[in-house]
């Protein structure tokens, strides 16, 4: 045996080695193996079960948002000029369709500073919005068609990219988030769970946009909401708006009056945990404001002392406590009742705000039976056709198919092995990527060894006629396997969930492939002719 042949065949073995410990790790009992087997080979919803969600996001929040945000900046940015108005607002689209409709309004600007305003909007915001003239004193922002189609993807990017984030982090890591239909119009989202058979816990951490903001109190608390606008004469103030105190520990519901635009949001959020509240005995939320909001809340907090801000998270205010000094970067929300609630609250502060709230459209749970039962009939058919594989190659190639059989189940370790090593999740189309990838190495082998027997009817050697026949072979085999892999990257580019997966399987056993037909089986070859003294010859 030459030294060349000894090191592939250490290669081969040690990669075995990898493979097999990818999969089962070093089990000490067959209990142990196992559980190796079912924490390392990850299954999908198809197959293991679980829960499947339709979300649809409300994009018309994220407009709202972005208005509000451009009138704080802007009133700060006419202040530092010295450019006076009389009213700042926007209109209130309320449906997706007319999302795109949103519009901040300026009035009162005096005609002989009409030419600071437009250059203080067009410098800051001339990229995403278009300043229109009402009459000498008013003008009307409305967003750019382009920005207002950008604003609606990356609403919809941010909100798969946030809810995977808290999926992520409960520790659901097959799941998988993906848009449903073909445009940012539709704005639903298909969200799998395997595994989970009863989401109440997942679909309210899902749900719970937790759009902290924090907002200037203009007065309250009130009893009803009745009572606060009669407050104010029975109309409500103008940039103001009404929330409410959710009854809570046997205290009633509070009603307050709000600025309607938010001094610091979750956007602003670095960091948040989850600690004990000393002095209540219960959990709280703390939270770490980023380095520019931090700023702007010690000025803002600085400025207002004595007065009272109100912390909001998804629209329901969570107390209203009295500014006794400046803050800069920190803050708190008290009154969980468990270390769970706090944490998932600290949970969806970290993700990140969704720009918008969701609503569930859809809700269906698959029974672990059903996906028991694809299994089995998914291994039925790799088992049946394994086996007539087998059988043709052994009675057609005689002790040349033991070697393609070997091949075969080296290929078919190394890829569930690459699932594991990789945490891909095998669904019902993985399974029948799976049983194609063994047509693949199939017809490859086929194709070495009757470019051998073509090479030994031409009159060669058996050790010149197999080194020929695999280097003709070869690049067939490549050919074959680069334009199957092309189209496995289009599937995965264009496909859906179920598609992806089948890509995935079909592409990392097409690479498999390569190795095992050509390498590994040529290793067999000329291990086996080396071991033969004399009369030198190839069973094919």
């Amino acid at each position: 045996m030459t030294s060349s042949l000894k090191i592939r065949m250490l290669a081969i073995l040690a990669i075995i080695l990898v493979c097999v410990y990818g999969i089962i790790g070093l089990p000490t009992s067959k209990e142990q193996l196992v559980q190796n087997w079912q924490n390392n080979i990850h299954l999908g919803l198809d197959l293991k079960g679980g829960s499947q969600l339709v979300l649809q996001v409300q994009i018309q929040d994220a407009f709202k948002a972005e208005a509000d945000t451009v009138i704080q900046r802007l009133r700060d940015q006419l202040g530092a000029k010295g450019v006076t108005y009389t009213e700042m607002s926007r209109n209130e689209p309320s449906t997706l369709q007319t999302a795109d409709t949103i519009e901040v309004s300026v009035k009162g600007i005096p005609a002989t500073r009409a030419g600071d305003f437009r250059t203080i909007v067009n410098d800051n915001y001339g990229g995403v919005w278009n300043v229109a003239t009402v009459n000498p004193t008013d003008y009307r922002l409305t967003m750019k068609a382009t920005e207002a189609l950008k604003l609606r993807q990356d609403t919809l990017t941010q909100s798969m990219n946030t809810i995977e984030k808290k999926v992520n982090a409960l520790g659901l890591a097959e799941s998988s988030v993906q848009q449903r239909g073909g445009s940012a119009t539709d704005a639903e989202l298909l969200v799998q769970l395997p595994g989970v058979d009863d989401p109440a816990r997942i679909k309210q951490i899902l749900k719970t946009a937790a759009m902290l903001e924090l907002y200037e109190v203009v007065g309250g608390p009130y009893a009803s909401r009745d009572e606060a606008l009669s407050s104010k004469g029975g109309m409500l103030p103008l940039n103001s708006q009404v929330l409410v105190s959710p009854a809570h520990a046997g205290a009633p519901a509070e009603t307050y009056l709000l600025a309607r635009t938010p001094v610091v949001t979750g956007r602003d959020l670095k960091d948040a945990s989850a600690s004990p509240d000393q002095t209540a005995g219960n959990w709280q939320t703390n939270f770490v404001l980023s380095q520019e909001a931090a700023k702007r809340f010690e000025r803002y907090t600085g400025a207002n002392i004595g007065k009272r801000m109100a912390i909001v998270l998804d629209k329901n205010v969570l107390s209203a406590p009295t500014i006794q000094s400046k803050i800069s970067d920190t803050g708190r929300i008290t009154g969980a009742g468990t270390r769970e609630d706090a944490a998932d609250l600290a949970l969806n502060l970290r993700a990140g705000s969704l720009p918008a709230s969701v609503e569930y459209l859809e809700e269906r749970t698959v029974g672990p039976s059903l996906g028991a039962d694809s299994i089995k009939a998914g291994l039925y058919a790799g088992i049946a056709g394994v086996i007539a594989v087998v059988l043709v190659m052994l009675v057609y190639y005689k002790k040349a198919g033991v070697n393609a059989t070997l091949a075969l189940v080296l290929n078919a370790i190394i890829l569930i092995a690459a699932l594991s090593y990789f945490n891909a999740v095998l669904t019902l189309p993985g399974i029948a990527g799976v049983i194609l990838t063994i047509g693949m190495a199939v017809d490859s082998n086929v194709l070495i060894f009757e470019r051998i027997r073509e090479e030994l009817r031409a009159g060669k050697a058996p050790i010149p006629a197999v080194d020929a026949g695999f280097s003709k072979a070869f690049l067939t085999i490549v050919d074959t396997h680069v334009t199957t892999v092309v189209s496995c990257a289009f599937l995965f580019l264009f496909g859906t969930g179920p598609v992806k997966g089948f890509a995935v399987t079909l592409v990392i056993g097409l690479i498999a492939n390569i190795f095992t037909a050509v390498f590994v089986s040529k290793t067999i070859f000329d291990w086996e002719l080396g071991g033969q003294k004399k009369d030198l010859a190839v069973s094919i």
